[in-house]
Protein backbone atom coordinates (compact mmCIF):
# COMPACT_ATOMS: atom_id res chain seq x y z
CA UNK A 1 0.00 0.00 0.00
CA UNK A 2 2.85 2.24 0.61
CA UNK A 3 4.44 2.14 -2.76
CA UNK A 4 0.82 2.75 -4.02
CA UNK A 5 0.43 5.65 -2.13
CA UNK A 6 3.83 6.99 -3.28
CA UNK A 7 3.34 6.58 -6.78
CA UNK A 8 -0.47 8.26 -6.43
CA UNK A 9 1.69 10.95 -4.81
CA UNK A 10 3.60 11.41 -7.58
CA UNK A 11 0.92 12.01 -9.93
CA UNK A 12 0.26 15.20 -7.98
CA UNK A 13 3.85 16.36 -7.00
CA UNK A 14 3.08 15.14 -3.04
CA UNK A 15 6.45 13.69 -2.83
CA UNK A 16 8.59 13.97 0.02
CA UNK A 17 12.34 15.14 -0.90
CA UNK A 18 14.20 12.50 1.01
CA UNK A 19 12.20 9.95 -1.19
CA UNK A 20 13.00 11.85 -4.58
CA UNK A 21 17.11 12.69 -3.57
CA UNK A 22 19.43 10.72 -5.21
CA UNK A 23 23.14 10.62 -5.40
CA UNK A 24 23.54 9.17 -8.79
CA UNK A 25 21.53 9.60 -12.08
CA UNK A 26 21.21 5.60 -12.05
CA UNK A 27 19.50 5.43 -8.89
CA UNK A 28 16.24 7.87 -10.21
CA UNK A 29 13.07 5.50 -11.21
CA UNK A 30 11.82 5.90 -14.34
CA UNK A 31 8.48 7.59 -12.21
CA UNK A 32 6.57 7.88 -16.09
CA UNK A 33 6.85 3.96 -16.61
CA UNK A 34 5.67 3.57 -12.55
CA UNK A 35 2.92 5.17 -13.40
CA UNK A 36 1.60 3.05 -16.45
CA UNK A 37 -0.83 0.77 -14.37
CA UNK A 38 -2.47 4.29 -12.92
CA UNK A 39 -2.41 5.88 -16.86
CA UNK A 40 -4.72 2.71 -17.66
CA UNK A 41 -7.03 2.97 -14.53
CA UNK A 42 -7.89 6.23 -14.41
CA UNK A 43 -8.31 6.32 -18.05
CA UNK A 44 -10.68 3.65 -18.12
CA UNK A 45 -12.69 4.91 -15.01
CA UNK A 46 -13.37 8.17 -16.87
CA UNK A 47 -14.63 6.72 -19.78
CA UNK A 48 -16.86 4.35 -17.87
CA UNK A 49 -18.37 7.66 -16.11
CA UNK A 50 -18.55 9.35 -18.97
CA UNK A 51 -20.94 6.97 -20.89
CA UNK A 52 -22.82 5.79 -17.82
CA UNK A 53 -23.18 9.83 -17.76
CA UNK A 54 -24.42 9.74 -21.50
CA UNK A 55 -21.46 11.70 -22.75
CA UNK A 56 -19.47 8.86 -24.14
CA UNK A 57 -15.64 9.63 -25.14
CA UNK A 58 -14.64 8.82 -28.63
CA UNK A 59 -13.02 5.92 -28.88
CA UNK A 60 -11.21 7.01 -32.51
CA UNK A 61 -9.47 9.96 -30.72
CA UNK A 62 -8.57 7.98 -27.90
CA UNK A 63 -6.91 5.47 -29.61
CA UNK A 64 -5.15 8.27 -31.70
CA UNK A 65 -3.94 9.38 -28.51
CA UNK A 66 -2.67 6.28 -27.21
CA UNK A 67 -0.50 5.36 -30.21
CA UNK A 68 0.74 8.78 -29.78
CA UNK A 69 1.55 8.52 -26.58
CA UNK A 70 3.19 4.75 -27.03
CA UNK A 71 5.66 6.29 -29.89
CA UNK A 72 6.39 8.94 -27.87
CA UNK A 73 7.29 6.44 -24.80
CA UNK A 74 9.53 4.29 -27.19
CA UNK A 75 11.29 7.57 -28.38
CA UNK A 76 11.84 8.24 -24.74
CA UNK A 77 13.60 4.86 -23.90
CA UNK A 78 17.27 5.56 -22.48
CA UNK A 79 18.57 4.21 -26.20
CA UNK A 80 21.04 6.95 -26.04
CA UNK A 81 23.17 7.90 -23.42
CA UNK A 82 24.27 11.44 -24.71
CA UNK A 83 21.73 13.72 -23.16
CA UNK A 84 23.12 12.90 -19.37
CA UNK A 85 26.77 11.99 -20.58
CA UNK A 86 26.73 16.05 -22.14
CA UNK A 87 24.91 16.86 -18.67
CA UNK A 88 27.71 15.20 -16.45
CA UNK A 89 30.62 16.84 -18.78
CA UNK A 90 28.70 20.12 -17.96
CA UNK A 91 28.58 19.71 -14.19
CA UNK A 92 32.35 18.72 -14.52
CA UNK A 93 33.13 21.81 -16.21
CA UNK A 94 31.37 24.28 -13.66
CA UNK A 95 33.23 25.33 -10.46
CA UNK A 96 30.45 25.28 -8.10
CA UNK A 97 29.19 21.86 -9.28
CA UNK A 98 28.55 19.90 -6.36
CA UNK A 99 28.72 16.28 -7.59
CA UNK A 100 28.33 14.42 -4.45
CA UNK A 101 26.19 14.67 -1.38
CA UNK A 102 22.82 16.00 -2.79
CA UNK A 103 20.86 17.77 -0.42
CA UNK A 104 16.95 18.23 -0.39
CA UNK A 105 17.62 22.16 -0.47
CA UNK A 106 19.19 21.21 -4.30
CA UNK A 107 15.99 19.19 -5.25
CA UNK A 108 13.79 21.91 -4.50
CA UNK A 109 15.73 24.57 -6.29
CA UNK A 110 16.09 22.34 -9.19
CA UNK A 111 12.11 21.85 -9.13
CA UNK A 112 11.39 25.88 -9.28
CA UNK A 113 14.65 26.28 -11.78
CA UNK A 114 13.10 23.45 -13.95
CA UNK A 115 9.42 24.74 -13.98
CA UNK A 116 10.64 27.89 -15.09
CA UNK A 117 12.92 26.51 -17.73
CA UNK A 118 9.62 23.85 -18.72
CA UNK A 119 7.51 27.10 -19.13
CA UNK A 120 10.13 28.65 -21.25
CA UNK A 121 10.39 24.80 -23.48
CA UNK A 122 6.22 25.40 -23.71
CA UNK A 123 6.91 28.94 -24.96
CA UNK A 124 8.95 29.12 -27.24
CA UNK A 125 7.51 25.71 -28.90
CA UNK A 126 4.27 27.75 -29.59
CA UNK A 127 6.43 30.98 -30.65
CA UNK A 128 8.87 29.40 -33.43
CA UNK A 129 6.47 27.90 -36.24
CA UNK A 130 9.41 24.82 -36.49
CA UNK A 131 9.15 24.35 -33.27
CA UNK A 132 5.26 24.22 -32.95
CA UNK A 133 5.38 21.17 -35.75
CA UNK A 134 6.52 19.58 -32.65
CA UNK A 135 4.59 20.34 -30.51
CA UNK A 136 0.83 20.87 -32.28
CA UNK A 137 0.57 16.76 -31.78
CA UNK A 138 -0.30 17.72 -28.40
CA UNK A 139 -2.38 20.10 -29.57
CA UNK A 140 -4.59 18.69 -32.18
CA UNK A 141 -7.29 16.10 -30.60
CA UNK A 142 -10.26 17.92 -30.30
CA UNK A 143 -11.25 16.18 -27.62
CA UNK A 144 -10.00 16.91 -24.02
CA UNK A 145 -9.41 14.08 -21.36
CA UNK A 146 -6.98 12.32 -19.93
CA UNK A 147 -5.54 10.23 -22.95
CA UNK A 148 -5.23 13.81 -24.53
CA UNK A 149 -2.30 13.88 -21.85
CA UNK A 150 -0.37 11.17 -23.89
CA UNK A 151 -0.04 12.95 -26.80
CA UNK A 152 3.56 14.25 -27.07
CA UNK A 153 6.05 14.47 -30.21
CA UNK A 154 8.57 12.10 -30.87
CA UNK A 155 10.66 14.93 -31.23
CA UNK A 156 9.94 16.58 -27.96
CA UNK A 157 12.97 16.06 -26.32
CA UNK A 158 15.29 17.42 -29.36
CA UNK A 159 12.52 20.45 -29.33
CA UNK A 160 13.41 21.44 -25.75
CA UNK A 161 17.53 20.99 -26.08
CA UNK A 162 18.81 24.03 -24.48
CA UNK A 163 16.48 24.54 -22.45
CA UNK A 164 17.57 22.39 -19.76
CA UNK A 165 21.12 22.08 -20.08
CA UNK A 166 22.36 25.48 -18.22
CA UNK A 167 20.72 24.05 -15.21
CA UNK A 168 23.95 21.97 -15.08
CA UNK A 169 26.11 24.64 -15.60
CA UNK A 170 24.59 25.93 -12.46
CA UNK A 171 25.78 23.09 -10.70
CA UNK A 172 21.72 22.00 -10.12
CA UNK A 173 23.18 17.87 -9.70
CA UNK A 174 21.30 15.88 -12.76
CA UNK A 175 19.46 13.28 -10.24
CA UNK A 176 17.55 16.61 -9.12
CA UNK A 177 16.68 17.57 -12.58
CA UNK A 178 16.09 13.68 -13.50
CA UNK A 179 13.46 13.40 -10.96
CA UNK A 180 11.85 16.59 -11.51
CA UNK A 181 11.61 15.96 -15.30
CA UNK A 182 9.66 12.57 -14.34
CA UNK A 183 7.43 14.53 -11.81
CA UNK A 184 6.57 17.50 -14.25
CA UNK A 185 5.45 15.26 -16.92
CA UNK A 186 2.99 13.29 -14.35
CA UNK A 187 1.49 16.27 -13.27
CA UNK A 188 0.84 17.62 -16.52
CA UNK A 189 -1.05 14.34 -17.09
CA UNK A 190 -4.26 14.54 -14.41
CA UNK A 191 -5.29 18.29 -15.38
CA UNK A 192 -6.26 16.78 -19.06
CA UNK A 193 -10.10 16.49 -17.85
CA UNK A 194 -13.17 18.30 -18.16
CA UNK A 195 -14.19 16.89 -14.59
CA UNK A 196 -12.72 19.33 -12.42
CA UNK A 197 -14.22 22.94 -12.36
CA UNK A 198 -12.40 25.83 -11.08
CA UNK A 199 -10.21 25.55 -7.78
CA UNK A 200 -10.99 28.84 -6.04
CA UNK A 201 -7.21 30.79 -5.10
CA UNK A 202 -5.72 27.92 -6.36
CA UNK A 203 -6.03 29.01 -9.51
CA UNK A 204 -3.59 31.64 -9.36
CA UNK A 205 -0.98 29.13 -7.87
CA UNK A 206 -0.30 25.91 -9.70
CA UNK A 207 -1.81 24.58 -13.11
CA UNK A 208 -5.20 23.20 -12.85
CA UNK A 209 -7.54 21.20 -15.43
CA UNK A 210 -9.49 24.85 -15.98
CA UNK A 211 -6.27 26.83 -16.57
CA UNK A 212 -4.98 23.90 -18.85
CA UNK A 213 -8.12 23.77 -20.85
CA UNK A 214 -7.57 27.46 -21.89
CA UNK A 215 -4.19 26.28 -23.04
CA UNK A 216 -5.70 23.52 -25.45
CA UNK A 217 -7.97 25.70 -26.69
CA UNK A 218 -8.53 27.04 -30.25
CA UNK A 219 -10.53 30.14 -30.01
CA UNK A 220 -8.71 33.50 -30.48
CA UNK A 221 -8.74 34.12 -26.76
CA UNK A 222 -7.33 30.33 -25.75
CA UNK A 223 -4.68 31.27 -27.92
CA UNK A 224 -0.91 31.76 -27.01
CA UNK A 225 -2.13 31.66 -23.26
CA UNK A 226 -1.83 29.39 -19.92
CA UNK A 227 2.22 28.31 -20.95
CA UNK A 228 2.87 26.85 -17.67
CA UNK A 229 3.27 23.48 -16.61
CA UNK A 230 3.35 23.67 -12.64
CA UNK A 231 3.49 27.01 -11.80
CA UNK A 232 1.23 29.71 -13.04
CA UNK A 233 3.58 32.50 -11.12
CA UNK A 234 5.37 32.97 -14.99
CA UNK A 235 2.16 33.24 -16.40
CA UNK A 236 1.15 36.17 -14.64
CA UNK A 237 4.41 37.66 -14.40
CA UNK A 238 4.96 37.26 -18.27
CA UNK A 239 1.34 38.52 -18.57
CA UNK A 240 -0.24 35.24 -20.39
CA UNK A 241 -2.40 34.24 -17.96
CA UNK A 242 -6.29 33.90 -18.74
CA UNK A 243 -8.67 32.31 -16.58
CA UNK A 244 -11.39 29.88 -18.36
CA UNK A 245 -14.69 31.83 -18.91
CA UNK A 246 -18.21 30.80 -18.37
CA UNK A 247 -19.60 32.35 -21.20
CA UNK A 248 -17.35 31.01 -23.74
CA UNK A 249 -17.16 27.41 -24.95
CA UNK A 250 -13.58 26.39 -25.51
CA UNK A 251 -13.25 24.41 -29.02
CA UNK A 252 -10.42 22.00 -28.25
CA UNK A 253 -7.73 21.37 -31.29
CA UNK A 254 -5.87 23.54 -33.86
CA UNK A 255 -7.48 26.26 -35.82
CA UNK A 256 -6.99 24.57 -38.96
CA UNK A 257 -7.54 21.26 -37.43
CA UNK A 258 -6.36 17.87 -39.41
CA UNK A 259 -8.67 15.48 -40.33
CA UNK A 260 -6.28 12.44 -39.64
CA UNK A 261 -6.43 10.18 -36.59
CA UNK A 262 -2.78 8.75 -37.75
CA UNK A 263 0.06 8.55 -35.13
CA UNK A 264 2.53 8.52 -37.47
CA UNK A 265 0.95 11.19 -39.92
CA UNK A 266 0.65 13.61 -37.13
CA UNK A 267 4.42 13.93 -36.17
CA UNK A 268 5.87 15.06 -39.22
CA UNK A 269 2.67 16.84 -41.30
CA UNK A 270 3.22 19.94 -40.27
CA UNK A 271 6.60 20.46 -41.27
CA UNK A 272 5.72 19.80 -44.20
CA UNK A 273 3.34 22.98 -43.71
CA UNK A 274 6.16 24.69 -42.81
CA UNK A 275 8.11 24.18 -45.20
CA UNK A 276 5.38 24.70 -48.11
CA UNK A 277 4.67 27.86 -46.53
CA UNK A 278 8.77 28.98 -46.72
CA UNK A 279 8.65 28.00 -50.45
CA UNK A 280 5.52 30.06 -51.06
CA UNK A 281 7.30 33.23 -49.91
CA UNK A 282 9.07 35.72 -52.07
CA UNK A 283 11.71 36.62 -50.61
CA UNK A 284 14.59 34.76 -48.60
CA UNK A 285 13.44 36.85 -45.88
CA UNK A 286 10.33 35.78 -45.15
CA UNK A 287 11.11 32.50 -46.15
CA UNK A 288 13.44 32.21 -42.92
CA UNK A 289 10.44 34.25 -41.25
CA UNK A 290 8.28 31.51 -42.24
CA UNK A 291 9.83 28.66 -40.64
CA UNK A 292 11.39 30.84 -37.05
CA UNK A 293 8.91 33.51 -36.64
CA UNK A 294 5.44 32.29 -35.14
CA UNK A 295 2.73 29.99 -36.65
CA UNK A 296 0.43 33.06 -37.03
CA UNK A 297 3.29 34.92 -39.02
CA UNK A 298 2.51 36.61 -42.47
CA UNK A 299 4.25 39.32 -44.52
CA UNK A 300 3.45 42.45 -43.31
CA UNK A 301 2.69 41.54 -39.49
CA UNK A 302 4.29 41.57 -35.98
CA UNK A 303 6.51 38.09 -34.81
CA UNK A 304 3.44 36.03 -33.79
CA UNK A 305 0.99 37.26 -36.07
CA UNK A 306 -1.85 39.87 -36.08
CA UNK A 307 -4.16 38.21 -33.75
CA UNK A 308 -7.22 40.08 -35.74
CA UNK A 309 -6.42 37.83 -38.94
CA UNK A 310 -6.54 34.78 -36.81
CA UNK A 311 -9.73 32.61 -37.72
CA UNK A 312 -11.99 33.49 -35.49
CA UNK A 313 -13.00 29.47 -33.85
CA UNK A 314 -15.96 29.46 -32.14
CA UNK A 315 -18.16 26.26 -30.75
CA UNK A 316 -19.69 24.25 -31.99
CA UNK A 317 -17.08 23.07 -34.77
CA UNK A 318 -17.75 19.78 -36.50
CA UNK A 319 -15.49 17.10 -35.05
CA UNK A 320 -13.45 14.69 -37.55
CA UNK A 321 -15.23 11.43 -36.69
CA UNK A 322 -15.06 8.70 -39.22
CA UNK A 323 -17.19 5.73 -37.95
CA UNK A 324 -16.06 2.51 -37.84
CA UNK A 325 -17.40 -1.08 -36.88
CA UNK A 326 -17.46 -2.08 -33.17
CA UNK A 327 -14.99 -5.16 -34.61
CA UNK A 328 -12.30 -3.53 -36.02
CA UNK A 329 -12.18 -0.66 -33.16
CA UNK A 330 -11.94 -3.91 -31.34
CA UNK A 331 -9.02 -5.08 -33.08
CA UNK A 332 -7.29 -1.82 -33.14
CA UNK A 333 -7.13 -1.46 -29.62
CA UNK A 334 -5.81 -5.08 -29.34
CA UNK A 335 -2.89 -4.16 -31.20
CA UNK A 336 -2.39 -1.05 -29.41
CA UNK A 337 -2.26 -2.84 -26.09
CA UNK A 338 0.54 -5.49 -27.94
CA UNK A 339 2.35 -2.38 -28.69
CA UNK A 340 2.58 -1.15 -25.25
CA UNK A 341 3.20 -4.50 -24.04
CA UNK A 342 6.38 -5.14 -26.35
CA UNK A 343 6.98 -1.60 -25.50
CA UNK A 344 7.22 -2.29 -21.25
CA UNK A 345 9.17 -5.67 -22.63
CA UNK A 346 11.84 -3.01 -24.54
CA UNK A 347 11.92 -0.90 -20.82
CA UNK A 348 12.97 -4.39 -18.96
CA UNK A 349 15.65 -4.99 -21.87
CA UNK A 350 17.40 -2.26 -22.47
CA UNK A 351 20.42 -2.13 -21.53
CA UNK A 352 21.10 -6.00 -21.50
CA UNK A 353 19.99 -6.34 -25.46
CA UNK A 354 21.98 -5.64 -28.79
CA UNK A 355 21.33 -2.69 -31.07
CA UNK A 356 19.64 -4.91 -33.64
CA UNK A 357 17.44 -6.03 -30.96
CA UNK A 358 16.27 -2.51 -29.94
CA UNK A 359 15.76 -1.69 -33.43
CA UNK A 360 13.55 -4.09 -34.18
CA UNK A 361 11.39 -3.78 -31.41
CA UNK A 362 10.94 0.22 -32.21
CA UNK A 363 10.15 -0.64 -35.67
CA UNK A 364 7.38 -3.22 -34.50
CA UNK A 365 6.23 -0.36 -32.11
CA UNK A 366 5.93 2.04 -34.81
CA UNK A 367 4.48 -0.11 -37.51
CA UNK A 368 1.75 -0.98 -35.24
CA UNK A 369 1.01 2.32 -34.33
CA UNK A 370 1.15 3.43 -38.12
CA UNK A 371 -1.66 0.78 -39.23
CA UNK A 372 -3.58 0.35 -37.23
CA UNK A 373 -4.20 4.49 -36.36
CA UNK A 374 -4.36 4.24 -40.28
CA UNK A 375 -7.34 2.04 -39.79
CA UNK A 376 -9.53 4.75 -37.76
CA UNK A 377 -9.10 6.62 -41.09
CA UNK A 378 -10.16 4.27 -43.42
CA UNK A 379 -7.41 4.46 -45.87
CA UNK A 380 -7.24 1.78 -48.56
CA UNK A 381 -3.95 0.38 -48.29
CA UNK A 382 -4.27 -0.60 -44.33
CA UNK A 383 -5.34 -4.29 -44.91
CA UNK A 384 -2.74 -4.88 -47.12
CA UNK A 385 -0.74 -3.11 -44.94
CA UNK A 386 -1.47 -5.12 -41.70
CA UNK A 387 -1.04 -8.43 -43.45
CA UNK A 388 2.48 -7.66 -44.30
CA UNK A 389 3.38 -6.09 -40.56
CA UNK A 390 1.90 -9.44 -39.01
CA UNK A 391 3.21 -11.93 -41.58
CA UNK A 392 6.66 -10.07 -40.82
CA UNK A 393 6.28 -10.51 -37.10
CA UNK A 394 5.92 -14.26 -37.76
CA UNK A 395 9.19 -14.59 -39.67
CA UNK A 396 10.84 -12.48 -37.18
CA UNK A 397 9.40 -14.46 -34.24
CA UNK A 398 10.45 -18.01 -36.25
CA UNK A 399 14.46 -16.51 -35.40
CA UNK A 400 13.57 -14.50 -32.55
CA UNK A 401 11.67 -15.05 -29.22
CA UNK A 402 9.85 -11.80 -28.24
CA UNK A 403 9.15 -12.32 -24.82
CA UNK A 404 11.67 -15.44 -23.55
CA UNK A 405 8.02 -17.17 -22.28
CA UNK A 406 7.79 -20.35 -24.55
CA UNK A 407 3.55 -20.21 -24.11
CA UNK A 408 3.64 -16.42 -24.48
CA UNK A 409 5.73 -16.48 -27.70
CA UNK A 410 3.37 -19.30 -29.33
CA UNK A 411 0.16 -17.53 -28.41
CA UNK A 412 1.56 -14.06 -29.48
CA UNK A 413 2.73 -16.08 -33.12
CA UNK A 414 -0.35 -18.12 -33.38
CA UNK A 415 -2.08 -14.60 -32.80
CA UNK A 416 -0.62 -12.89 -35.49
CA UNK A 417 -0.57 -15.85 -38.31
CA UNK A 418 -4.48 -15.70 -37.71
CA UNK A 419 -4.53 -11.72 -38.03
CA UNK A 420 -1.98 -12.04 -41.46
CA UNK A 421 -4.29 -14.50 -42.98
CA UNK A 422 -7.48 -12.75 -41.89
CA UNK A 423 -5.86 -9.45 -44.01
CA UNK A 424 -4.64 -11.13 -46.55
CA UNK A 425 -8.24 -12.70 -47.64
CA UNK A 426 -10.20 -9.28 -46.85
CA UNK A 427 -7.23 -6.97 -48.94
CA UNK A 428 -7.59 -9.67 -51.93
CA UNK A 429 -11.14 -10.56 -51.84
CA UNK A 430 -12.69 -7.51 -53.70
CA UNK A 431 -10.49 -8.23 -56.39
CA UNK A 432 -10.92 -11.82 -56.87
CA UNK A 433 -14.66 -10.73 -56.39
CA UNK A 434 -14.22 -8.56 -59.53
CA UNK A 435 -12.54 -11.43 -61.75
CA UNK A 436 -15.22 -13.79 -61.09
CA UNK A 437 -17.59 -11.17 -61.89
CA UNK A 438 -16.03 -10.99 -65.32
CA UNK A 439 -15.48 -14.41 -65.90
CA UNK A 440 -19.05 -15.22 -65.47
CA UNK A 441 -20.87 -12.12 -67.29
Amino acid sequence: MEVVMRRLGSLLYLVEPNATTFQYPDQVPDYVNEAIPFFVITTTLEFAVRWWQGRPERVNDAFSNIGIGIVHEATRLKVLKAPRLEARHLESRNPFSVLEGVTEEEVDVAGGDKEKEGADAVNLPQELNILWAVHQVHHSSENYNLTTGFRLSALQKLAHFGFYQPLALLGIPLPAVLVHTGLNYLFQFWIHNTFVGRLGPLEYVIATPSFHRVHHGANKWCLDKNYASVLVLWDILFGTYQPEKEDSEIVYGLTHQPQSFNAIWHQYFYFVEVFRKARSMTTWGDSLKAIFYGPGWSPGTPRLGNPDLFPDVVAPRQKYDPQLPSWKLLYIGSHLAVAIFMQQLLVTRILAVPWMTIITFLAFIFASVGVVTAMLDGWRWTGLAEAVRCIAYVLNARSSLATHSPSLDIALEFFFIMCAVFWTCHSLAPNIANIMKKKFL
